[in-house]
């Protein structure tokens, strides 16, 4: 479930648990952003258990970190870009059944490795 790339980018630069800031120039949404790098079991966990991680997951979003300002968003990388693909935000109230709406996924980062 979770890529190989990811499990290596995370291990390779001991960033598990480590937390970036993003600021709103930087934020390809304009909005900035507070994250905490999850642990795989965290990752996990959240694309098995809640909402909107079983949706994403679905989509091909796996959940990779967890937002420090309380807004309850987590941020998502897409499987199908592979290595050094975008860092995405959902929010979580974007689901309405089983699916994420158009408007509930942005773009935060081009490339995630941009956070080191």
């Amino acid at each position: 479930m979770i890529p190989e790339y990811w499990r290596n980018f995370i291990n390779k630069n001991e960033i598990i648990g480590c937390e970036f800031e993003v600021s709103e120039e930087d934020d390809l949404s304009e909005l900035g952003a507070d994250l905490k790098i999850m642990n795989i079991e965290q990752c996990i966990s959240e694309a098995t258990e809640c909402y909107p991680g079983k949706a994403a997951i679905i989509e091909g979003y796996v959940p990779v970190a967890m937002c420090l300002t309380g807004s309850g968003d987590y941020y998502y990388i897409k499987t199908s870009e592979g290595e050094n693909g975008s860092l995405y935000r959902i929010y979580h109230d974007a689901v309405n059944g089983e699916q994420i709406a158009t408007n509930g996924i942005e773009k935060v980062l081009k490339n995630y490795a941009s956070l080191l």
